[in-house]
């Protein structure tokens, strides 16, 4: 009972710091809003906040807790601390789709986005069929599919950069993979969302069977669980929910990896309380990293800068964490 209502405390506390963020989110930017503006409102300040920076701070929080949700997901159901949307080439698959939309297709918003999602989703069924035919299905087999697709897909946008226009193509191929939530208008907004907040309810309504997964195969079986299909069904939706994001926003680094270990390491447990706790922490995370981007440079950075200057002090951490207690 006790632990419950540290947790319920826990879990409050994060959720008010997550709606200060939001807040101070909505009005930091090179046009700074008040609501002495809004209220006023101010012609300028409005249209500023609904087409710039309503849309854009929705998507670091849910975005945030998507990628955070998902991390969770594949590190329990993959048993490996390390594991993220790039273990089964969602990234990756993302990446080289939106760099077809730049060449071949346009460089607009939309037509990337939707290749980006398409090239997420296509790599990580590709990735679970050459899973499916190898002679024992397993995570081993998964993970291994999942690294030849990404290797397949990482030579596929090699190719495609070296097909590029060097002073206009390619740049904004770089520019996506450097993930950015500048582009994001409402217009971008709702599909996004909606597949996402889909996504991460349905991860939540079964995350006692994920939990499941994560022991042996055969005690799983005993405990009434399809492994296969359920694994399936969890990857795919998993998968769903990163694509939402990143299709939108571009590539964005650590969060994924970073908020589970954190939930974890503050409620020392791996319940659904953790789930949530996992995304909340993605969504601070993404939405300061996104609020440092536009802040600390006249011309706004990719949001990856921020969070892998946060990753890479962390997975040092726990690297150095872990060797002491070996």
């Amino acid at each position: 009972m006790k632990e419950k209502s540290v947790t319920g405390k826990i879990l409050t506390f994060v959720c008010v710091l997550l709606i200060v963020e939001f807040v101070c989110s909505l009005c930091l930017g090179k046009y700074p809003l008040t609501a002495e503006k809004l209220l006023s409102g101010d012609a300028r300040a409005v249209r500023v906040f609904w087409t710039l920076r309503l849309p854009r701070t929705c998507m670091a929080v849910l975005g945030g807790f998507g990628l955070g949700a998902a991390g969770m997901v594949y590190q329990t159901v993959f048993r490996n601390p390390l594991a993220s949307p790039d273990i089964i080439g969602v990234s990756s698959g993302a990446s080289a789709g939106a760099a077809f939309a730049i060449l071949f297709i346009s460089a607009a918003a939309v037509p990337v986005t939707i290749s980006a999602f398409a090239g997420g989703l296509l790599a990580v069924v590709l990735a679970l069929c050459l899973a499916s035919l190898a002679p024992k299905s397993g995570k081993a087999s998964v993970v291994l599919a999942g690294i030849t697709v990404q290797a397949l897909a990482q030579t596929l946008l090699m190719i495609l950069k070296l097909t590029a226009d060097p002073e206009k193509e390619l740049a904004s191929i770089e520019y996506w993979i450097m993930g950015s939530l500048s582009g994001v208008t409402m217009s971008k907004l709702p599909a996004s969302a909606v597949i996402c907040i889909a996504g991460t309810v349905l991860l939540f309504v079964l995350y006692r069977q994920i939990l499941i997964l994560s022991v042996e195969e055969e005690e799983a079986r005993m405990l009434g669980v399809l492994v296969g299909k359920m694994r399936l069904l969890v990857l795919l939706l998993a998968t769903l929910t990163v694509a939402s994001v990143i299709s939108v926003t571009g590539l964005i680094a650590f969060i994924g990896l970073l908020a589970p270990h954190i939930a974890r390491m503050v409620l020392k447990t791996n319940n659904s309380a953790v789930f949530c706790l996992s995304g909340i922490v993605g969504g601070l995370l993404l939405c300061a990293a996104d609020m440092l981007a536009r802040s600390v440079y006249p011309g706004e950075l990719p949001v990856s800068v921020f969070t892998s200057l946060l990753g890479a002090p962390f997975l040092i951490y726990l690297m150095l964490r872990r060797e002491e207690r070996t």
